[in-house]
């Protein structure tokens, strides 16, 4: 389940730093992701709750990973407060 392999693409990196997110908490996410989601063939999405800002809130951060290379890439990041939006729920 957990990716160590990766690479963070241009557009990865430009959209982190315009959302405020660094590589260490991509890293966090990608070592030891709370879910792994199929999206489609070659394309996941490693997410995991967060607790940041100040006051501190909890945040989903969302890492949609192309798995069909080798390394792996990091397409982009973000995070939302919509947590039960996009956490699945195991059966």
């Amino acid at each position: 389940m957990r990716q160590t392999d990766y690479v963070i693409t241009e557009h990865a990196l430009f959209e982190m730093k315009r959302r405020g997110l660094t590589e260490e908490m991509v890293h966090m996410v990608m070592s030891s992701p709370g879910q792994r989601v199929d999206v489609r063939p070659g394309r996941v999405v490693m997410q995991t709750a967060l607790h940041m800002d100040e006051p501190e809130k909890t945040y989903l951060v969302r890492v949609i990973v192309d798995v069909d290379r080798k390394p792996a890439e990091v397409v982009t990041v973000y995070r939302t407060s919509r947590i039960s939006k996009y956490w699945r729920q195991e059966p």
